[in-house]
């Protein structure tokens, strides 16, 4: 894994939350073109190291929790040692859903960074009750879990179909 200092050197970003948005651009990309796994990319980063990454891998695992922010937890939790993952941020191309933020509170993240929020994307995204999930935390079980929005909004939301897309039946989820 590669560390932020020897990383930011090679690509000149200055700001962690861009640089580390773009690694999980380029793993929402690899998702993207992979069979079975989907464009959304997430990395896990403490003290400037990336303890674990990943895209989402339902269909590959055919393992319905294998979403890009768990996939990186798991990996984030061997390469600690521990299932707490305190003073860690999590980096992701789109807003988590219900269990991905549930498990992100579980496991004691400080931090969430997002791409693309819900009015950026198509509704099939997102749970068909519209629970907000930024809502969901602000109102769950810690108050001290910082979230921050938008960052590298349009290249994240041009993974995924747009508010006003009509998608093939066939690709969509969650309607």
């Amino acid at each position: 894994m590669a560390t932020k200092a020897s990383a930011s050197a090679n690509s000149g970003a200055g700001d962690d939350a861009e640089f580390y948005m773009r690694r999980a651009l380029e793993l929402a990309r690899i998702g993207s073109i992979t069979p079975g796994a989907a464009a959304i990319g997430c990395v896990i980063v403490r003290d400037g190291q990336i303890l674990g990454e990943g895209h989402n891998e339902v269909d590959l695992r055919h393992d319905t929790t294998a979403h890009a922010e768990i996939v990186a937890m798991r990996r984030a939790g061997v390469a600690a040692g521990s299932a707490e993952l305190r003073g860690a941020t999590l980096y992701t191309t789109l807003q988590p859903c219900g269990m991905c933020s549930m498990a992100v509170i579980w496991s004691k993240i400080d931090r969430i960074v997002f791409g693309a929020g819900r009015a950026d994307v198509h509704a099939m995204y997102f749970e068909e009750r519209h629970l907000d999930t930024v809502d969901f935390i602000a109102d769950a079980f810690r108050d001290d879990l910082v979230i921050l929005g938008g960052v590298l909004r349009d290249d994240c939301a041009a993974l995924y179909y747009g508010p006003g897309d009509d998608p093939p039946p066939e690709e969509q989820s969650n309607l």
